[in-house]
């Protein structure tokens, strides 16, 4: 069997604690067409030394200063010759065999993406649980862009749809999967993907780690993509409703964007207006979902999830108290 090029990027920065295990649960994958690019933003912690232990066996490394993650994972990118391209950041490892797992389902089917699962695990032993991968909403485009949620050590894309798409958006520095997704979602809906239960990578999560230390710059910073997109759109009822819920500031968004449908943005949009409203209300912050459940366009989101909305409505002026009583007796 001819098994596809796969090409892997890690982009590194001061992580010479995990890099090592990230390196060699590449390698020992022993897949036998693997293309694996380090990107490191010039460390200082002992890093190098490890990527020189292993520098025969690695296609191609550099370590020179960059703009952050999204820059570093896009100089990856533009090297990237595989038919398949994912990125494994240099705090998380493979599963054994997760390479030849991927391959076989690119190859036995016309298929532009993979959607496997993770472990997500702590160094602590605190958390330690699996992923539930990329969300798709069969027959609902709007709902899986407005609520997008990328697992995206675990989601390898074709290099043709990648093509396509454009390199990650280096304005974004928390969620520029996201962006991307969106934009995958944009250009060729939710058809060709695949989603299977397999297992492939370890996702850790550790002190030092964005996901754990920067988690407010996920929320911010997705707030401001859909405020650009709005923005972008020219949606300023939209526009207005998110910059009173977030700081926001411009992001440059490709003119590309303007073959997208309009409206399909609008619904999107309004879905996270939902999805939010939701997250909100959960974590007590009730004048900010007050505020989306307001201004949702009820007539742009399906009667299935208008069951979400009506229950949040009827919650919403629950005092706090009983809010708390009612999530103990149902749990």
């Amino acid at each position: 069997m001819i098994y596809p090029k796969i090409t892997i990027i890690t982009p590194s920065f001061n992580q010479g604690n995990y890099i090592e295990q990230t390196i060699k649960s590449v390698l020992n994958q022993n897949y036998p067409n693997l293309e694996y690019i380090i990107i490191d933003g010039g460390s200082t912690d002992g890093t190098i030394d490890i990527i020189k232990k292993y520098e025969t066996k690695i296609t191609y490394w550099i370590s020179e200063k960059d703009n952050g993650q999204s820059h570093a994972i896009n100089k990856g990118l533009k090297m990237a010759t595989g038919e398949i391209v994912n990125w494994l950041n240099s705090d998380d490892y493979y599963e054994e065999g997760a390479l030849f797992k991927i391959a076989n389902y690119f190859e036995k089917q016309k298929i532009n993406v993979v959607c496997a699962k993770s472990r997500i695990f702590s160094d602590d032993k605190k958390i330690d649980f699996f992923s539930l991968g990329s969300d798709i909403y069969n027959n609902n485009l709007p709902k899986t862009i407005g609520w997008a949620r990328m697992d995206q050590p675990e989601t390898f894309f074709r290099k043709s749809a990648i093509n396509r798409m454009g390199f990650l958006n280096e304005d974004l520095h928390y969620v520029m999967d996201k962006e991307w997704w969106i934009r995958y979602l944009l250009h060729f809906g939710s058809d060709n993907i695949v989603k299977t239960n397999e297992v492939i990578v370890n996702f850790r999560l550790h002190n030092n780690s964005k996901t754990v230390l920067q988690k407010d710059g996920f929320e911010r910073e997705t707030n401001n993509l859909f405020y650009n997109l709005a923005d972008f759109f020219n949606l300023s009822i939209e526009k207005t409703i998110l910059s009173d819920l977030e700081e926001v500031k411009p992001i440059l968004y490709s003119s590309d964007y303007l073959q997208f449908d309009k409206n399909l943005i609008l619904t999107s949009i309004h879905y996270y207006f939902l999805y939010k409203a939701d997250e909100y209300y959960y974590n007590n912050k009730r004048e900010k979902a007050k505020l989306l459940l307001k201004n949702i366009n009820t007539s742009l989101i399906n009667h299935s999830d208008l069951k979400l909305f009506q229950k949040l409505n009827k919650r919403i002026n629950i005092p706090v108290w009983l809010t708390k009583l009612l999530r103990r007796i149902n749990d």
